[in-house]
């Protein structure tokens, strides 16, 4: 689990930015060497005797994604790193890699007993390719080695050039304008502050990295960091920026929270080099004491006395006596917000400190106890079952903070961040969130997730990393708790962190809610949940869980360990997860009923090869695998445009058109320049886009009916959201510095844009525009001071230069996108502060006749995130937002359309995915993205659905 969710004032104008999908994730793989030791809790099972190689092709590769029931002599010479590369090499018709000893670097050695299993990463051309790493199993025998199995990924076909034609300087500038833009939830340029204020955001370049799409694209890696201006959550995120054209191919959070985050928006990336102040304390001395549990139990804890001012001191380093560097530290936060410690250490927190070894209620009520003696359990159930020294298998000193707060009000969630634990104070529902062994469980397991296959965390390979973090901070918890695996309550998650509600309605996540890729895979945007990171986990989780029902506790564990740190490699789903287990299990020479309980259980949840193919969905496919980031689709006079990359998502994007009814060929628009084509749109003859490059921005246009390709005006920093297009019409919105934009529109014949004056300053706003009859309505966003705004909604005429305000029904808090009709305009307002739902409202363009066609408040009420119109209907993109950990089918965006009184109301498909960026045509029929699939496909209905009850 990764960042957070808060409760308390959590707005929900969300992005408007593009969902397209993407279907792979991806992560950033350490370039420095990692030996680690482990020594073995039991004997490792002797090795199996050899038969002829399994061998699991790879996808997209001629490297074997998975070698098994081999014993190949492999050399007592050199190094582990050494044999196993020299194995690689002796097997070339296997494995295909021409020179293991140059494009294979050591990430991690790790000795079991007599077995060493070694992580090599993929370079190409010296540089890292994401996610690209193969592991070599071997075991020590009479002086000599065998390899007894390998895994992983290795990318065979990459032949892209390793030299940038975009510098560092340009990237990091470029990634901090695409976190921006992602934040931008009202749809307005988010706002930066004033001339002189520290920014937001801030930009670290990583280097260049190779993503293995096709034969590869070559980035630059920037981590992000900063604040969302909007909401106050930290921002850490990872951006991969085209290293020849400048665009933001992959971006995802990376911080591991136990909820889903609420908007998405919290990040979090690298591990980090943050470490505590001084440790040390003058003549300490590991003692007992106490505390009382949030559940009212009296534990015994590990202390330090601090002789030089008689404290008890929250620091264990009892552990060490055995020989591990380990010591636990439990850290006070309880007067610091979220964005003030993660990724980093302030200097003024202390851990917590009583004059008595027996802790009061302080340290109760702030979770202070729950998270010192829950992290020694989770210490102990490594240490003990499987051999590992804390987290990063090295004696890795374990730190908690607690009582974290969001700018002093609740903090409902709890996280990983690659150096320590943080956990919310939580609020007047939910206790602190260490106040739950599995959440401090699941927590420290994302450290060992990340010390070892280091799951990326997006997309299914995000999914598999929460999945385990819940398998086995749960079996922890119910373990210590004596609960029974056959138990309904056994798989339930965060149960225990409510102050009133039942177990079961308080768990965020029940690992036996019986869900299967069939039935219950939600196919999401990495803007979603990292792509779905938490909504599909508990399909892959039941699974395992499953297996411990069936098997031995204790055997499963080490199953599922020995699959995590010895097969799984950072870009794994849930086949190669499925496979990681099962060989595993083989491994340790489980007898065969076992192994087919192992087998059935993956079975039950649908997790067998090309589960993707059988997923069904309602709607008409018109492009299929988009393959973009950040690109809005357009429809009009009976066309649909969107962009698209190639089938493996590597080339630049270009811009396609089609009929909307299905018949006739598709066309290609854009010139295939090597810029970055996208957010086209249509009125049915002339087709708008922008493209990006390295030397920044430019507003194309081009008829339907072909010629040439006409630049309409250049842009330094870009254009917010899409152009629209109406006959001679064009209206845009220019992005400029420090957050700051205006619309302008040009007519034919035009050499300069006219801008629509509104008094735009430094910290206003003008977007959400829509054009139809040479008619432009758009919102204004007016900076009055103290963090406060004016919105209002507005209707310029073009041909005689009047601007009519629309009346509101209250004072709007926001206004979203507009759309024009030829008799109303529409648009979604927010007025009540609630949880972000708003309004559908409608007037006539002369402003009178205001009445909204869905209201902001009551059972019906749409948190909108997109509109857009036709003569006949209103379609409106919805999500709405869940509790910590929903994975509600109904917590996507999903479309309903309305009559244009309000009369009708229906969903116009029932897909289980993502659906976004609707884009309306004639009549009922619209266009949009739709991820049900795992990947964003263009489709159409050109009616609703129903009500998909």
């Amino acid at each position: 689990m990764r960042t957070s969710t808060a409760r308390s004032g959590r707005r929900s104008g969300r992005r408007q930015a593009a969902r397209s999908g993407i279907a792979g994730a991806a992560a950033l793989i350490g370039a420095a060497a990692l030996v680690v030791s482990a020594v073995p809790a039991q004997a490792v099972a002797a090795p199996p005797t050899p038969g002829p190689a399994e061998v699991v092709p790879g996808k997209g590769t001629s490297t074997p994604s998975l070698v098994g029931g081999i014993r190949e002599d492999a050399g007592a010479a050199g190094s582990a790193a050494d044999a196993a590369k020299r194995h690689l090499a002796g097997k070339k018709d296997r494995y295909r890699i021409d020179r293991p000893d140059r494009d294979l670097a050591l990430v991690r050695a790790v000795t079991s007993g007599a077995g060493e299993t070694v992580r090599l990463q993929q370079k190409h051309h010296g540089v890292d390719v994401l996610g690209g790493q193969y592991v070599v199993r071997m075991q020590r025998q009479n002086g000599k080695r065998v390899v007894t199995g390998t895994s992983g990924k290795y990318f065979t076909a990459l032949t892209t050039s390793t030299t940038p034609e975009v510098s560092e300087e340009l990237a990091v500038e470029r990634a901090v304008d695409a976190t921006l833009a992602q934040l931008g939830r009202d749809g307005f340029a988010v706002d930066t502050g004033d001339e002189g204020d520290a920014p937001p955001l801030s930009g670290t370049a990583r280097g260049l990295v190779v993503l293995p799409k096709g034969p590869g694209v070559l980035t630059h890696h920037v981590t992000v960091r900063g604040t969302d201006p909007a909401t106050g959550q930290p921002v850490l995120r990872e951006v991969y920026i085209d290293a020849q054209a400048g665009y933001p191919v992959l971006q995802y959070s990376g911080i591991k929270t136990f909820a889903t985050a609420g908007g998405g928006s919290s990040a979090s990336g690298a591990r980090s080099a943050a470490t505590p102040g001084a440790r040390s304390l003058a003549d300490g001395s590991a003692v007992k004491g106490s505390g009382v549990k949030f559940d009212g139990t009296t534990v015994e804890l590990d202390l330090t006395h601090d002789a030089s001012d008689n404290q008890y001191v929250m620091r264990d380093d009892a552990r060490m006596r055995d020989g591990s560097k380990a010591s636990i530290s439990t850290w006070d936060a309880r007067k610091k917000s979220v964005d003030e410690v993660s990724k980093q250490w302030p200097a003024d927190v202390l851990e917590f400190r009583s004059a008595n070894p027996a802790f009061g209620k302080e340290a109760t009520e702030a979770g202070a106890v729950d998270a010192h003696w829950a992290a020694g359990k989770v210490y102990d159930y490594y240490k003990s079952v499987h051999g590992r020294d804390s987290l990063d298998g090295r004696g890795m000193a374990i730190d908690s903070m607690v009582g974290v707060t969001l700018y002093g009000g609740p903090y409902v969630n709890a996280f990983w961040d690659g150096a320590k634990m943080v956990y919310g104070g939580g609020d007047q529902e939910y206790r602190p969130f260490s106040a739950s062994l599995d959440v401090v469980g699941h927590e420290m397991t994302h450290g060992v997730v990340e010390n070892s296959a280091d799951l990326v965390y997006a997309g299914q390979s995000g999914a598999l990393n929460e999945a385990i973090a819940d398998y086995f901070g749960n079996a922890i918890d119910t373990d210590a708790h004596g609960v029974a695996m056959d138990s309904p309550e056994s798989g339930l998650l965060g149960e225990g962190l409510c102050r009133t509600k039942s177990p079961r309605a308080c768990a965020t996540r029940d690992m036996n809610d019986g869900r299967t890729t069939s039935k219950g895979f939600l196919g999401v945007d990495f803007a979603t949940d990292n792509g779905g990171v938490h909504l599909n986990s508990t399909i892959f989780s039941g699974a395992l869980w499953d297996i411990r029902k069936d098997l031995n506790r204790t055997l499963a564990d080490r199953i599922v360990y020995r699959a995590l740190t010895e097969y799984m490699t950072p870009l794994d789903g849930f086949t190669e997860g499925r496979d990681a287990v099962i060989a595993a299990a083989k491994d340790l020479k489980v007898p065969a009923k076992d192994l087919n309980a192992v087998t059935r259980a993956f079975n039950g949840h649908g997790i067998v090869p090309d589960w993707e193919l059988a997923i069904g969905v309602d709607t008409d496919r018109l492009l299929g695998r988009l393959n973009t980031v950040d690109s809005r689709v357009g429809a009009g006079g009976g066309w649909w445009v969107a962009s698209k990359s190639n089938e493996s998502g590597s080339e630049p994007y270009s811009i396609w058109a089609g009929r909307a009814d299905g018949t006739g060929e598709k066309q290609l628009i854009s010139p295939n320049d090597g810029r970055y084509h996208v957010n086209p749109v249509t009125d049915g003859k002339t087709v708008v886009w922008q493209a990006r490059g390295p030397r920044g921005y430019d507003l194309l246009s081009r008829p339907l009916a072909g010629g040439p390709v006409k630049t309409l005006t250049h842009s330094r920093y870009g254009f917010h959201q899409q152009a629209k297009v109406d006959g001679d019409v064009v209206v845009f919105v220019q992005l400029f510095r420090r957050g700051v934009s205006q619309l302008g529109y040009l007519r034919k014949g035009d050499k300069e844009p006219t801008w629509v004056d509104d008094a735009v300053g430094r910290r206003d706003a003008i977007g959400q525009h829509s054009l139809k009859n040479g008619k432009i309505a758009y919102g204004t966003r007016v900076f009055k001071g103290r963090g406060k705004y004016e919105y209002s909604t507005k209707v310029l005429d073009l041909a005689s230069g009047k601007t009519t305000v629309m009346p509101q029904l209250g004072t709007p808090l926001g206004v979203g996108q507009t759309a024009l009709t030829s008799r109303y305009v529409f648009w979604t307002v927010d007025e009540v502060a609630d949880q972000g739902q708003r309004a559908v409202r409608r007037a006539n363009l002369d402003g009178t006749g205001v009445v909204d066609i869905s209201k902001e408040q009551g059972a019906d009420a749409l948190y909108p995130e997109g509109l857009t119109a036709s003569e006949d209907a209103v379609t409106v993109s919805s999500r709405t937002p869940g509790t910590p950990g929903s994975r509600s089918n109904e917590t996507l965006p999903k479309l309903w359309q309305f009559s244009t009184d309000g009369s009708r109301r229906a969903r116009m498909s029932c897909n289980r995915g993502e659906q976004g960026l609707p884009a309306a045509l004639s009549g009922t029929q619209v266009v949009w993205t739709d991820s049900s699939t795992g990947y964003a496909d263009l489709v159409t209905r050109t009616r609703p659905a129903g009500n998909c009850g």
